[in-house]
């Protein structure tokens, strides 16, 4: 016991005048001295250290894009982490149903290739910076460590890091789900959250099942796979690789529905862009580039999003009367714009700006009920590449919807159905919800006459809301002569009253 006595002090005398002379060191040797030292110091531990470190960090100095080799390491450990971590995340893929695990923050697993042992970790760093940030990645940030034997420098570099990323990118694709993304709120992003939220897309929406005239729609089908195989050529004549879509018609025309067409057709993830959410252009940007390529960024009623109406330098005179509509529609925006200080040049930024370059393979795409109150800059060519008007029922989109939802194409009452098409405006999603059987064994023709009944309901509709239209602009009308004749009266008793008093 005296001699473990013993060991136990001459240990605490070490450790003491270990820390007496570093002491002396860090506050009477100049920073001239320390340097040479430090730098002798670390030759000496490389010289004991045989083991090379490289860090692969989520994301690369202030970078705002993800290095794209991170997610195919962390697939690839994915295999081996499952069998060697001790605290492990697990993420459920339901194509095939099954849970992925992946080693949590500052785990370590080992690795074995061509007879060669490595070591990967997991760690988060977070800087030590006072200021107070909604993006936590640039304060906090993810990497992998991998540690080997400096002899198996080449082997390791050259080869080892080429299967891992092989590999995990492979795993990738063959687990690829389409995801449809929102943007978080500012104040909703956390550390380690990012700005985006997803579900996985399921939207069964193809361009068969689209209610278009069959021309229009193969027009569209062929421009969007010239796109997405244009990647070279978009490089030869000095364009960003990404396309602009502006869908505009009334509501109920399919404009929601061509979107995930799209996306099914493409093959890309959705980004659903709420602007109301964005604090400002700066987090408009980081959003742009936290999304990946192979995408479709949507903006819906952009014309009830933010104040982009074309209105920016007409100022309304004092005394001007706005109709209804223009009123709810402004106060609409007003209420809107509280939380956003988005602005339109952010957005045109947005759209075709540097930023806008960075990534690739990426569609934008505009929806508007009212396309004439956007601003002319938002929509020209370039940024918003091609118009498509989403229009009500012609007799092309009604055949179409027979085709789907009737198994028809032709019927002796599809002339009639065409007529009363041409005289009443009936949207898509309205004859589609009354071709629809209702009862099981339905035929065709009971849905057809259905169909015939509710053309002309909705042309009723519209003559009697016409005739409250025209009667009631002819009470203004009235009222507003009214008050005219009113004031030529008061102007001219003032007129008379001046004159006697002038006798």
């Amino acid at each position: 016991m005296a001699k473990i006595g013993d060991s136990w002090g001459n240990f605490g005398s070490s450790i003491a005048a270990l820390l007496f002379f570093y002491t002396m060191y860090r506050n009477y040797f100049p920073n001239e001295l320390r340097q040479p030292i430090a730098r002798y110091i670390r030759k000496i531990t490389r010289y004991f250290n045989p083991y090379i470190r490289i860090t692969f960090s989520e994301y690369e100095g202030d970078s705002f894009q993800r290095n794209k080799g991170y997610k195919a390491i962390e697939r690839y450990l994915d295999q081996s982490s499952s069998q060697q971590a001790r605290r492990l995340k697990a993420n459920f893929v339901p194509n095939p149903k099954a849970f992925v695990l992946s080693m949590q923050d500052h785990e370590e697993v080992t690795d074995d290739f061509q007879g060669i042992k490595v070591w990967w970790a997991s760690s988060r760093t977070v800087s030590n910076r006072q200021s107070i940030s909604l993006y936590p990645r640039e304060d906090e940030k993810k990497h992998f460590i991998l540690t080997f034997h400096k002899r198996h420098r080449e082997v390791i570099t050259e080869t080892y890091l080429r299967q891992v990323l092989d590999v995990g990118e492979e795993i990738m694709v063959k687990e690829r789900r389409r995801k449809l993304y929102t943007n978080n709120k500012s104040e909703r992003v956390g550390p380690g959250k990012s700005m985006w939220s997803y579900i996985t897309f399921q939207h069964p929406a193809t361009f068969d099942t689209l209610a278009m005239e069959p021309n229009k729609k193969q027009e569209i089908v062929d421009d969007l796979i010239n796109f997405s195989k244009a990647k070279d050529y978009y490089a030869e004549i000095g364009k960003a690789w990404k396309r602009g879509y502006l869908l505009y018609g009334p509501p109920g025309t399919g404009k929601s529905t061509m979107i995930a067409a799209m996306a099914n057709l493409l093959n890309y993830d959705v980004y659903d862009l709420e602007l109301t959410s964005v604090k400002d252009n700066t987090e408009l940007r980081k959003l742009l580039n936290d999304t990946s390529g192979k995408s479709i960024i949507v903006i819906e009623d952009i014309d009830c999003s933010l104040d982009l109406t074309g209105q920016r330098e007409k100022k309304q005179k004092d005394g001007e009367k706005k109709d209804s509509t223009e009123d709810k529609v402004k106060k609409k925006l007003e209420d809107n714009n509280k939380g956003s200080q988005v602005t339109l040049s952010g957005l045109l930024n947005f759209i075709d700006g540097l930023w806008s370059a960075c990534g690739g393979e990426r569609i934008i795409v505009f929806t508007t009920n009212y396309v004439e109150k956007l601003d002319p800059a938002l929509i020209r060519r370039g940024r918003m590449d091609k118009h498509i008007e989403l229009s009500y029922c012609g007799f092309e989109a009604f055949k179409e919807l027979a085709k789907i939802y009737l198994k028809i194409e032709s019927h002796e009452l599809f002339a009639r159905v065409g007529t009363m098409l041409e005289e009443t405006k009936m949207t898509p999603a309205d004859v589609a919800e009354n071709l629809m059987p209702r009862v099981f064994g339905e035929g065709a023709e009971f849905c057809l006459e259905r169909l015939i009944k509710a053309i002309e309901q909705a042309k009723e509709d519209a003559r009697l809301k016409a005739e409250e239209e025209a009667k009631a602009k002819k009470t203004e009308e009235a009222e507003a002569e009214g008050l005219k004749t009113a004031k030529k009266e008061k102007q001219e008793s003032g007129g008379k009253n001046e004159a006697k008093c002038a006798d």
